[in-house]
């Protein structure tokens, strides 16, 4: 696992992408599967019947401050396995609607599809 600056966040690169990496501010789209580290229990993936790739703004706190900061430097098709404490997660509240318990630990699977401006 690699370590990200000032955070207990950490990731691994599961395939690597090619291309420009994703900076602060850019719309970025990606598919993503959620896992409760504790009881490896998903609570969510785009991938599912239904589901659709998720878009967010990179580094600019629009997700938990773990994804938002393990999303930064990728590059388009690379997937990464991020494992986000609960302080960079949901916290000591959990999210309760989608059965994340308090302070639980967080295993994300994210693909980078596309970036843009």
């Amino acid at each position: 696992m690699q370590s990200i600056a000032g955070l207990a966040t950490t990731f691994q690169i599961l395939k690597a992408g090619a291309g420009r990496a994703v900076a602060r501010g850019d719309t970025v789209t990606v598919h993503a599967t959620g896992i409760v580290q504790e009881s490896n229990k998903k609570f969510w993936s785009t991938k599912d019947a239904g589901q659709k790739p998720f878009q967010f703004k990179a580094g600019v706190g629009q997700v938990i401050k773990g994804w938002d900061q393990g999303c930064l430097g990728m590059t388009i098709g690379e997937s990464r396995n991020i494992v986000i404490p609960a302080a960079e997660g949901y916290g000591a509240n959990g999210f309760p609607a989608w059965g994340i318990p308090a302070g639980a630990t967080l295993n994300f699977e994210i693909e980078v599809l596309s970036i843009d401006n």
